[in-house]
């Protein structure tokens, strides 16, 4: 008995309807990010659209994404109501998106800094803080916190080139430091060579017995 030949057929069509629908027509909406936003940081559009996605239902988070430096909504056509609420909550979370603290990754991306320059100069002053933030890490009940920056700060620190300042003051505080330890081992070994001369000193103008009052002792003829 031979099979039918409409299996190929039925092939054909499953692909043809699978390729209809990727063709369904979408909504599709765009909104590019100013550079007072993300101060030319990858890692900072990456930062705003996690935080607009946060600002959104959990049912239409995905349908916002990032394109070429803007985010954008994309959504199917049958959806119009949904899209214009989403697009609607998108631009309003985007009017004050330049004043968005910044989180460390992204002000190391900016400035183009190490984590342990970030915490140095956080630590002496240089950086200045704008506060702290707490988070609960994702799936887990532990939460971190950390510091924030001002994005207007970061930006004339990146505007007078205050990291090549920074690591010139670094250079030369550390050569300091190798001096200051330096004199203070000389110093070090000189005042121990002094006691160690200064106790022979001492110990040669003992007697060789090391008694006290073996002198006294002698001069009383009692040894004799």
């Amino acid at each position: 008995m031979t099979l039918p030949h409409s299996d190929p057929i039925c092939v054909g069509m499953a692909k043809t309807k699978k390729k209809n629908a990727s063709d369904d027509p979408e909504l599709i909406r765009e909104w590019p990010l100013p550079v007072t936003a993300t101060l030319g940081s990858t890692v900072r559009v990456k930062g705003i659209l996690q935080e607009i996605r946060s600002r959104l239902p959990s049912a239409v988070r995905k349908a916002l994404d990032m394109q070429g430096g803007a985010l954008t909504l994309i959504m199917p056509e049958v959806s119009k109501a949904t899209f214009r609420a989403t697009s609607s909550a998108v631009s309003k979370a985007l009017e004050d998106i330049a004043e968005l603290p910044i989180i460390p990754r992204e002000i190391e991306d900016i400035l183009t800094i190490t984590t342990s320059e970030r915490k140095r100069w956080l630590d002496d002053g240089r950086l200045p803080s704008a506060g702290t933030r707490t988070v609960r890490l994702q799936g887990r009940a532990r939460q971190i916190t950390f510091h924030v920056f001002d994005p207007r700060v970061v930006e004339d620190l990146l505007d007078r080139g205050a990291v090549d300042e920074w690591r010139e003051e670094d250079v030369a505080a550390k050569a300091e430091n190798r001096r200051r330890a330096a004199y203070q081992a000389k110093l070090t070994r000189s005042l121990k060579k002094q006691g160690n001369t200064k106790r022979a000193k001492q110990d040669g103008d003992e007697p060789a017995t090391g008694l006290s009052g073996w002198d006294e002792f002698g001069s009383d003829g009692l040894l004799r």
